[in-house]
Order: C-alpha cells, then structure tokens, then sequence
C-alpha cells in the first residue's frame, strides 16, 4: 500500500492565491502520483471551516487522556493522522505565519510528531519570515522532521505590480510568476525537497515493518 503525503493549501482567504500556487506545485510533484510507494493527496485547511481553537481540552491530551467533542475537530484529527508527511504550502500575511495556518497546526499534536514535512511559503518576498516561523513551529514544538531546502517564492515584480494585485484581488497566480518561479531555481527546489521528504517516508515505513514482523515473530514464539 502507498504511503500516503498531503500537499497542504494553507490559506483561508477569500479570495485566495493559495489553490493556485498549490497547483503550481503538484504540476512539478510525480505526475503518477505514486512514485516509488508515495501518494499525494490535496489536502486546503480552508475545506475543514476550523474555527479558532474551541475544544475543552488542549490538543496534548488527546487520545491519551481525552478526546475531541467537536466534529471538525475530529474530521481534521482523521485527515491528518492518515498520512505519513506534509507538504505545507503556506502564503505570509502581516510578515508572519497566517492565522489560519497556526489555528490549524494547534488543533492537533499527537497526530505530529517524528513524521517529516516540506515547507514552501510564497508572498511579496517570498514569505520569509512565515516560513521561518512556520518550520520553527514544526520541527520544535510540534516534533516533525523538517526537509531542506525549506522554498521561498516571490510574486513577480514585488509590491503593487500585476501579479501581486492579482494574487491579492483576484486569487489568480500571474503567468510571470510561474514562468520566474520555474525558472530560477525554485522547481528544483521543491522537487529536492519531496526527495528528502520522500526518503524519510520510506524509511519509516520499513521501519515500521520489520517492527511489526519482530512483533508478529515474538508473539508466534
């Protein structure tokens, strides 16, 4: 069975440029969508209309201790422990992670931890500090591994030019964009950056295998 990695739109706007560069990124992924065992599934934030964080106990205690009683709670809980990695694709909003994005990461944590995540964030300067911010959060409180090289994308042409204005109006990535983006580095990039993750999904997943055989060997003894 394939191990299965979600390709994660971060943005919760509307309207939202975020489809779009997610887009941009999946034409560049594996187009057998299975490569070497890896499944890529989309996965928006937005789809699962999480409000700010309303359960009545913290995301640590569960399952253990505790358990979610609001239903998107545990629509996303589900869709995030199904999969074996994350490929967060992440917009800068104010010079820092979005709201939407945070909210959604703090819902969880126990469905995080030691599974490995890409982090490709786009904006005005390419979403510096949301990416910074954004793999910090993962990799130190949230306890997943963290592939380099980490991507940053910026709009064509900067502030207040055509492509910004329409990412930022219309939702719509700018032909430049694509075309810079492709171009100058970043395509490889975000391929270098599945391998990495890529690998560590593997790895694990034999891991996890001989682990169980040692277990199914120990009982049959």
């Amino acid at each position: 069975m394939p191990q299965k990695v979600a390709l994660i739109t971060g943005s919760v706007r509307t309207p939202r440029v975020g489809p779009d560069v997610a887009d941009w990124v999946a034409s560049i992924l594996p187009q057998d969508n299975n490569k070497d065992g890896i499944e890529i599934e989309r996965v928006a934030i937005a789809d699962f209309k999480l409000p700010v964080f309303d359960e009545f106990v913290i995301p640590a205690m569960v399952p253990t201790y505790a358990q979610f009683q609001h239903e998107h709670s545990k629509k996303w809980s589900d869709a995030i422990r199904s999969f074996a990695g994350y490929i967060f694709v992440t917009p800068e909003y104010n010079a820092g992670v979005p709201g939407g994005v945070k909210n959604a990461i703090d819902y969880l944590y126990s469905e995080w931890p030691g599974k490995p995540a890409a982090v490709i964030s786009y904006g005005m300067q390419g979403g510096i500090r949301a990416n910074e911010q954004l793999a910090y959060t993962l990799e130190m409180i949230m306890k997943l591994k963290v592939v380099e090289p980490r991507v940053e994308m910026a709009f064509s042409g900067g502030s207040g030019q055509p492509d910004s204005i329409a990412a930022s109006t219309q939702g719509k990535l700018g032909d430049d964009t694509k075309k810079e983006w492709t171009e100058n580095g970043n395509k490889e990039k975000v391929l270098r950056a599945f391998e990495a993750l890529s690998q560590i999904v593997k790895e694990q997943a034999t891991e996890e295998k001989v682990a169980k055989a040692a277990t199914a060997d120990g009982a049959a003894e």
